[in-house]
């Protein structure tokens, strides 16, 4: 089974750029590669994934701030999220899914805090 672990900034400036990383051991397979997210008192919100095709989907609600590939080479796969707000505070947890909507395998989630 494979491991993830998130890795990034713990804090963005408003309007900044968010970029996180997820690094899975021992290697990439053909799972459903997601980025999750929860707000203080908010429900999970799927944020998009990333197939091992190379395809992505995204949230249509984040699509146009969002982008989610992978680095092969390192067994990662990353998140970027522009225009940071506020509402954007949230932990985020990349999560390996055996299919859509599958939640197989998860990291212990980055807490990801915007303030100037």
């Amino acid at each position: 089974q494979v491991q993830l672990q998130e890795s990034g900034p713990g804090l963005v400036k408003p309007s900044q750029t968010l970029s996180l990383a997820c690094t899975v051991s021992p290697a990439m397979g053909n799972y459903y590669w997601n980025w999750i997210r929860q707000s203080p008192g908010k429900e999970l919100e799927w944020v998009g994934l990333t197939l091992s095709s190379g395809h992505t989907y995204y949230n249509p609600s984040l699509k146009s701030r969002t982008s989610i590939s992978t680095v092969g080479s390192k067994n990662q796969f990353t998140l970027q999220l522009t225009s940071m707000t506020p509402e954007d505070a949230a932990v985020y947890y990349c999560v390996a899914g055996s299919g859509w909507g599958r939640c197989d395998v998860g990291g212990q989630g980055t807490p990801v805090a915007v303030s100037a």
